[in-house]
């Protein structure tokens, strides 16, 4: 896997966990997409986007950021662990440049204050794992998964 060497633009996305969905924002966002659950013709999430026209990586930050914060629900409930009720998500996609080919890249923040940081780490690997948007990145771009528990 190839690393940039140059970033040429970044969407980064914020998105929280409640018991009413998902919501997922760009940082200083201006624009809501609405995304709704397969199956379901509810609204689940919200994407805020930072820019009037979102660029490529924000949408991609924005749709990965509500498929991981699910499968952190997902996995909470597969280990019989309760979720903080300011858990959420951070992701960060870049578009850069190696010489003249073009790469993506990415940086994947768990939030969940409170938590035991071994059990958050845990459960943070165990939601990539379950991720479609996770397991189709892996291997093919560099992605780092980080865990905050303060």
């Amino acid at each position: 896997m190839s690393k940039i060497e140059k970033v040429l633009a970044s969407g980064k996305t914020h998105t929280t966990h409640n018991s009413a969905g998902n919501t997922s924002r760009g940082h200083n966002g201006n624009l809501d997409i609405v995304l709704s659950s397969p199956g379901s013709d509810t609204p689940a999430h919200v994407l805020t986007a930072v820019q009037p026209h979102p660029k490529a990586e924000q949408l991609f930050a924005g749709a990965w950021s509500a498929c991981y914060i699910a499968a952190v629900g997902l996995a909470a409930q597969q280990m019989k662990v309760t979720l903080p009720g300011d858990t959420a998500v951070d992701i960060e996609v870049d578009l850069g440049q190696t010489g003249a080919a073009y790469f993506l890249q990415a940086r994947l923040t768990l939030r969940v204050p409170g938590l035991d940081h071994g059990v958050a780490t845990e459960l943070a690997h165990n939601a990539d794992a379950i991720c479609p948007y996770s397991k189709a990145t892996r291997g093919n771009i560099d992605v780092a998964i980080n865990v905050l528990t303060a």
